[in-house]
């Protein structure tokens, strides 16, 4: 099912005047979704569900007008239901958002059954200067390749080409080199919400890594 023919399949319920009120703009380009609460958590899980992207609580505060800790409340709530309902999707915290995903258990299978390609792995000299980046962030070539003892600048460009890492200024050294980071891709990539949900250097006894360099 398409995503325009699941929006048209919502819309086609009744909804009454009173209701129909409450989910239009007003003047300022907000929504009114004052109500009760399980009707606002209703409307919160069907934004998610169309949504191809991370949405952040700061969307749901704007868009439909709804303080931010009730909306922290109603999308922890929707993630607890998700996993304690132990299916095939949950709502998972990506990328400074929430989205819905599938369960990574069931990868394998999806995969056989729509016909994906698996994800390409990333070699290890790739994983070893995103990891670099990652943790040393802003972090010009020069650093990466003295820690790596090799020349990096080919991993750094095929990382930027998965849009994983992305310049992020210039640092004030000898020729203003560009200083590297990693993008909200990278959170998706691994599953993460922030870049402070990364283990701890000191919790991490050893690297593996698929593929050769």
């Amino acid at each position: 099912m398409s995503e325009e023919d699941k929006t048209n399949e919502m819309k086609g319920g009744a909804v009454d005047q009173d209701e129909e009120a409450t989910l239009f703009p007003d003047e300022s380009g907000s929504m009114d979704v004052s109500g009760n609460e399980s009707s606002v958590k209703g409307l919160f899980e069907a934004v998610l569900f169309l949504s191809n992207e991370p949405l952040t609580t700061a969307f749901f505060e704007k868009t439909f007008s709804v303080d931010r800790t009730q909306v922290k409340i109603i999308l922890d709530s929707l993630v607890d239901e998700y996993e304690e309902r132990e299916g095939g999707i949950k709502l998972s915290e990506i990328s400074n958002g929430y989205q819905f995903v599938t369960d990574s258990i069931y990868a394998d299978q999806i995969r056989r059954a729509l016909g994906f390609k698996r994800r390409e792995s990333l070699t290890k000299g790739m994983l070893e200067t995103l990891s670099i980046i990652a943790y040393r962030q802003p972090v010009v070539l020069a650093e990466i390749e003295e820690l790596r003892g090799v020349s990096s600048r080919l991993m750094v460009a095929n990382l930027m080409k998965k849009n994983l890492v992305r310049p992020v200024g210039r640092k004030e050294l000898p020729g203003r080199p560009l200083a590297y980071g990693t993008t909200d891709d990278f959170l998706k990539y691994f599953g993460l919400n922030r870049l402070t949900d990364l283990p701890k250097l000191s919790e991490i006894k050893e690297f593996s890594f698929e593929g050769e360099e």
